[in-house]
């Protein structure tokens, strides 16, 4: 079976944007990565269901975002929202409503796009955060995420801030507060994911290396804290930042890709839906920004953003287990791993 990946980067050095590759599920391997688009600090994407490509773009002094057609793999160009100033870092989409909703870390603020019906691009809203956290990091809002809930909310996580905020949706696009929730002091939230009964959410706090398991209550869009684990070693002294955040399909592991320690960390969801420490697993390279499960939820690539490669594990669902099969896939400057289906 083929598997088709799509690798983002940041295009400071070697690269020139987004690399497609294939993944060969008989063959354990994946081929040699092939660059797709052309476009400046490609640092996350989505593709819809119709196959537009939506990604982080960036031109000079402006920020923000581009659209491809992907079908059939041909990434033909069809439109750019660019402003002055920095990027976003995060893509979030609503297929039903076609929105998309972008974090920008350095801006604290979210921004909202409609996809119109010849796939161009509206900005619908703009939402700014205020405020600010303990650590010199947190020095203003620097939102990290922004996604839907599984009852179609917009989730918005703050870095900066040590918030995760609540958004009701407007068929227009626009956003309404519907709750706040505050995290620990100086936990730094980055990303989060929901379990897929969708009462349950694990957050990722990079500047506190931890994880947080969160209860979400749908008829109030708030959340609630359950538990709060490390994502490394006790005796790690060094510096380390929690990155990427994901949950197997069957709702039974956690993954944490620690950029500093260079693991990933493996939590088993219990019964409670709370989680307990497995172990680490080296993403053999430096600085690990961003990991998926392919579809078959029997392998996991990640992408080492200081030494060029990607790593490909074979994982075991019964028990989570990690185990490397290939850690020399050349994606320079890596920092985003998106499995998708083109064809």
């Amino acid at each position: 079976m083929k598997e088709e990946l799509l690798f983002g980067t940041y295009t400071k050095k070697s690269s020139q944007g987004i690399y497609y590759a294939v993944l060969d599920t008989d063959a354990q391997q994946i081929s040699t990565p092939k660059v797709v688009v052309k476009v400046q600090n490609p640092t996350y994407m989505k593709v819809t269901n119709n196959k537009t490509l939506v990604t982080v773009a960036k031109k000079d002094a402006l920020g923000g975002i581009s659209a491809y057609n992907a079908n059939n793999k041909e990434f033909k160009f069809i439109d750019e929202a660019l402003i002055k100033g920095a990027n976003p870092c995060y893509v979030g989409f609503d297929e039903k409503r076609q929105l998309i909703f972008t974090a920008n870390y350095h801006k604290g603020q979210i921004d909202v796009y409609k996809i119109n019906a010849d796939q161009t691009l509206t900005l619908t809203d703009t939402v700014k955060d205020e405020g600010h956290g303990p650590l010199p990091e947190q020095d203003s809002a620097h939102v990290h995420y922004t996604d839907l809930t599984p009852d179609g909310r917009l989730v918005a996580v703050d870095l900066g801030c040590d918030t995760v905020s609540t958004y009701d949706i407007s068929a227009e696009g626009k956003l309404t507060l519907a709750s706040v929730f505050k995290t620990e002091s100086g936990f730094g939230p980055r990303h989060l994911v929901f379990a897929h009964n969708g009462k349950y959410a694990y957050l990722a706090g990079e500047l506190s290396s931890k994880l947080s398991v969160l209860r979400y209550d749908k008829t109030t869009g708030t959340f609630s804290l359950e538990q709060t684990v490390k994502t490394i070693p006790t005796a790690w002294t060094e510096h380390n930042g929690a990155a990427a955040i994901r949950i197997s399909a069957d709702d039974k592991f956690i993954y944490v890709s620690n950029r500093g320690h260079n693991s990933l960390a493996q939590f088993k969801i219990n019964k409670s839906h709370n989680v307990d420490f497995v172990g680490f697993t080296s993403t053999y390279g430096d600085f690990p920004r961003d990991f998926d499960i392919d579809p078959s939820g029997k392998f996991l690539v990640c992408v080492n953003q200081n030494t060029d490669n990607g790593t490909l594990y074979a994982r075991d669902e019964q028990t989570g287990a990690l185990t490397c099969l290939q850690k020399d896939i050349p994606v320079p400057e890596g920092v985003c791993v998106c499995f998708t289906d083109l064809d």
